[in-house]
């Protein structure tokens, strides 16, 4: 038996990974197994968030135990083969229509090469345009920080960074940063001050430009998701407030955005395309591209936002390293982190060129921003390290305010089933759907898969049954329709005709004459968008969500719910993610031996993009 068909039987592969090595087959009969199984593996790694994948450590893919080709006959075989396009030789020409790339060891789909390909060409485009009314970008920052900002912006940039004397004020560096570098990197843990610090450097630049007689600039906010574009514009409107009390032109003030934007609209849509209005010949028509959440972003996204930032243009994203990478293939930010910081060091490009990865990097490590009530800083830095020792003794130690440890609980639906429905009822008695999807906000399960008797899936149909009795003959116990008065809902495939995306979570509730709609935050926060139930794209409950879901959402309260045995998917970054979705309080429920496999695994993921950019070590 072949190790594709011994893969096949062991349901290792999906069918799509099966079906694509079965077509080289049949187009040539004498294509070697290694080759076939080559194919099914890069396909079966970009559904499990790889770019691509390497023949040396198949074990990462698949976890049973199977005679894997030798290496060396695997690379010769491959190296060897008409569907595998070698770059390294030249062979973009000579074999453009392979499906497999081979290049710097990893094995790709062409389309997910060419992604990493067209993101990194695209950054460095960016990167080394100068930016509007800037000077060029020094390669590293002097000791004094006043030395990057120009004279007359000066007295604003001290009002606007008061704390710029004390020499190691990071906010202060990431906008003098941007004064004079067109890719922006800002980066740290939640409420460490990105949005401040952008709110700030955007006035900074409103002000250069009008310091040159140039019209304001052009300015765009977005984020993955439409609840991580509506956070980022709260935060803006809140620190453009703050700015506005202490004094600052009110007048620059008004030029930034107060509203947010997915990146799906940000590019335009087109109904049932992948592909988007802008791209590189129609680009956006904005002069700072600022984008949140970007360790959610996945390759063929960011390449092509990239690919839409005009000539000239600046791009800004922020986010936080230490969080799970995107749900769909590629790991984004660490790959450009992993090239910015060897850039700093003043490492050259592996091309030869000796200009490095054209990006300023500026790391915010200032105090969590986070109410009264919850002291998670010590717990989230043990998690961040794997340092589960820690982690668990903190948990158990009941110090941490707004910290619960529940050790061993495997269903907190039995053991705090009246609190937590007590929340779910009160969504029905919302006064509109503005005030029930506020309140739908308020608390979140939140667990780490969605199978099994603690996954997603399975607590989502148990609390529907839960609240049956509470739907006067309209929930499912009673035969009525899944659709009743006060179902939160998660979209979980993207609907461009809808403007609906995955991770976007909406309401059931009935309209002033009485039709069940399901309703959906709008552009503006005040006036949800109305559907009918039966016209959504695929959708599940949103009582719980994965935590890869949540991701680009904050809740006042967390119950972060483990599975029973430990499971491959989880990870110190799913940990940190999960827990760090609480404002005010979070409720862990797990056993111990779960949390320390969980903190000592890293979600490492194979990709080429950090090599590309001019690291010289791959980010995996």
């Amino acid at each position: 038996m072949s190790l594709l068909d011994a893969l096949d039987r062991a349901r290792a592969l999906r069918p799509l990974d099966v079906a694509l090595a079965q077509s080289l087959r049949r187009l040539d009969p004498e294509t070697p197994d290694a080759v076939l199984v080559a194919a099914a593996l890069a396909s079966l790694a970009v559904a499990a968030g790889h770019a691509g994948f390497d023949p040396a450590e198949p074990q990462r893919l698949v976890e049973a135990p199977f005679a894997w080709p030798e290496i060396g006959a695997w690379r010769a075989a491959l190296e060897a083969s008409r569907w595998v396009a070698r770059p390294e030789r030249g062979d973009d020409e000579s074999a453009p229509y392979a499906p497999l790339v081979f290049e710097h060891g990893l094995v790709y789909l062409r389309r997910y090469r060419e992604y990493e390909r067209r993101l990194a060409e695209g950054l460095r485009r960016i990167g080394h345009a100068p930016p509007q009314h800037g000077a060029a970008g020094a390669d590293a920052f002097p000791a004094d920080i006043d030395a990057l900002v120009p004279e007359p912006l000066a007295p604003l940039f001290h009002q606007l960074f008061p704390d710029t004397a004390s020499g190691d004020d990071a906010q202060s560096r990431a906008a003098a940063a941007a004064l004079r570098h067109s890719l922006l990197l800002v980066t740290g843990g939640p409420g460490t001050g990105k949005t401040t610090t952008i709110t700030r450097m955007l006035v900074l630049l409103a002000a250069q430009a009008r310091d040159a007689g140039t019209p304001p600039p052009r300015i765009a906010l977005a984020a993955p998701t439409g609840r991580a574009a509506e956070r980022m514009a709260e935060s803006v409107r809140h620190a453009l407030q703050a700015l506005t009390a202490l004094g600052v032109d009110e007048g620059l003030c008004a030029q930034l955005p107060t509203a947010g934007t997915t990146l799906h609209r940000l590019l335009e849509t087109i109904p049932d395309k992948p592909v988007f209005r802008r791209d590189a010949d129609n680009p956006l028509s904005y002069d700072v591209v600022v984008v949140d959440e970007a360790s959610m972003i996945d390759l063929p996204l960011m390449a092509k936002l990239v690919e839409a930032v005009q000539d000239g243009a600046r791009l800004v994203l922020l986010g936080d390293p230490d969080q799970l990478p995107s749900v769909e293939a590629g790991d984004v930010l660490a790959g450009i982190l992993g090239a910015a910081s060897e850039a700093e060091q003043g490492k050259p490009s592996v091309e030869g060129d000796p200009a490095a990865f054209p990006a300023r990097h500026i790391h915010l490590t200032r105090g969590y921003r986070q109410s009264a009530a919850l002291d998670l800083v010590p717990l989230a830095a043990a998690v961040r390290e794997g340092d589960s020792d820690t982690a668990l003794s903190l948990l158990r130690s009941g110090e941490l305010s707004g910290v619960h440890f529940h050790e061993g609980d495997v269903d907190v639906l039995q053991s705090h089933g009246k609190h937590l429905l007590a929340h779910w009822t009160a969504l029905a008695e919302a006064s509109d759907p503005a005030e029930a999807l506020a309140r739908a906000g308020r608390l979140r399960i939140l667990t780490a898969v969605r199978e099994g008797p603690q996954g997603a899936r399975i607590l989502n149909a148990r609390i529907e049954e839960l609240l049956a009795g509470t739907r006067r003959g309209s929930g499912p116990a009673s035969g009525g329709s899944r659709y009743f008065h006060g179902r939160p809902l998660l979209i979980t495939e993207n609907s461009y005709r809808h403007r609906l995306f995955n991770g976007d979570v909406g309401i059931c509730l009935r309209d002033d004459s009485g039709t069940l709609m399901t309703w959906f935050p709008g552009d503006d926060p005040r006036n949800p968008r109305p559907f009918h139930p039966a016209s959504l794209p695929a959708h599940d409950s949103a009582f719980a969500m994965t935590v890869h879901k949540a991701q680009g959402s904050e809740f006042d309260e967390v119950w972060l719910v483990l599975p029973e045995r430990y499971n491959r998917v989880l990870s110190r970054e799913l940990v940190y993610t999960g827990m760090t979705r609480a404002r005010s309080m979070l409720h862990v429920a797990g056993t111990a031996c779960v949390i320390a496999e969980a903190l000592a695994r890293h979600a490492g993921r194979w990709s080429g993009l950090g090599w590309r950019l001019g690291e010289s070590a791959w980010c995996n």
